[in-house]
């Protein structure tokens, strides 16, 4: 039976890299691999609480076409429940080319595909109510997700006892809350990085971000804030924790990896340091290795990992 529910996009992620540099025009590049694998928030969450020993299901859209197998077989490996996936028939699997250049940020190439026709309608509602959390990540590149709809799904899962959380990814140009302060009275835990933060709210400081979410209805608000670390805000409580210093190969998945380490201390009832760290830990491992899951770290590894370095974590009371 499932644990959690991961609801959004689906990808299959070709990765390219990391290389010294981009070839030059009408030169040829030559690289050791060229993987393909399953990736977006709704996949690598999954993949990432199924190394923690979790049992989740996935709810999305691919296409008809061999791209999906990719992204099905990866889930299935980690023995996710691929059941509620729904397939498109006019719309193939998206797919995102990932270049890595050694020293610069990452540039991605994307198709959209079928991710533009997944709706709340293709969520089952009584698959939800046996879940104890269900995770939505994607919110505004996830287009057919409309807010009252959405609004409708998260106050049912809170008539049913079952957490949510919710994560977004801000399309370029895009500024404002475009209704998601009417959806977040109804989200348990709400995790935004720094940047996506600053782009819904107009604030730059995560404490300031994160009293305007909690404001507009919100419970837990976490802003992670990549290698500066992050914020967590519950109530009167705050805590800041620094970040794991390891050395970056990837920072693809990052977030996804953090979401699933907090949900993994959802599950297994942890106070918020002990969360915190556990979502630190994961999402630092997923920096390790090309591709958003590939270096996400097992339970056993991050208990292995946890032995021998710490996260110095601060906790104060704000008004």
């Amino acid at each position: 039976m499932d644990v959690v529910g991961c609801a959004g996009i689906l990808v299959a992620d070709t990765i390219c890299g990391p290389m010294d540099s981009l070839p030059e025009e009408g030169q040829l590049l030559a690289i050791d691999s060229l993987p393909t694998t399953a990736g977006g928030c709704g996949a690598n969450v999954a993949i990432n609480l199924g190394k923690q020993g979790i049992a989740s299901g996935v709810a999305g859209r691919l296409g008809r076409d061999p791209s999906a197998q990719v992204v099905l077989n990866e889930l299935r490996k980690i023995g996710a429940d691929t059941e509620r996936i729904t397939y498109s028939d006019a719309q193939p699997t998206s797919q995102t080319i990932i270049l890595l250049v050694r020293g610069q940020d990452r540039r991605f190439i994307h198709v959209f595909g079928a991710n533009k026709e997944f709706a709340v309608s293709h969520i089952d509602r009584d698959w939800v109510a046996g879940l104890k959390v269900l995770y939505l990540g994607g919110l505004f590149v996830l287009p057919a997700i409309l807010t009252d709809e959405l609004v409708d799904l998260f106050a049912f899962c809170r008539s049913q006892g079952v957490v949510t959380m919710l994560d977004v990814v801000i399309p370029l140009h895009q500024t404002g809350m475009n209704g998601i302060d009417r959806v977040l009275p109804y989200v348990d835990y709400f995790v935004p990085n720094d940047d996506e933060a600053r782009l819904l709210t107009g604030l730059s400081d995560p404490l300031d971000q994160a009293s305007l979410f909690q404001a507009c209805g919100a419970g837990t608000v976490i802003i992670t804030q990549g290698k500066h670390g992050l914020l967590g805000l519950r109530g009167h409580d705050m805590w800041r924790a620094e970040a794991f210093q390891v050395e970056a190969v990837d920072p693809s998945g990052g977030g996804d990896a953090f979401s699933a380490g907090i949900i993994t201390g959802i599950v297994r009832g942890w106070d918020m340091p002990q969360m915190l760290t556990y979502g630190a830990v994961l999402g630092a491992s997923a920096t390790l290795a090309p591709g958003t899951t590939t270096g996400v770290f097992t339970e056993a590894q991050a208990e292995t990992f946890l032995q021998s370095h710490r996260l110095n974590i601060s906790h104060e009371t704000v008004s």
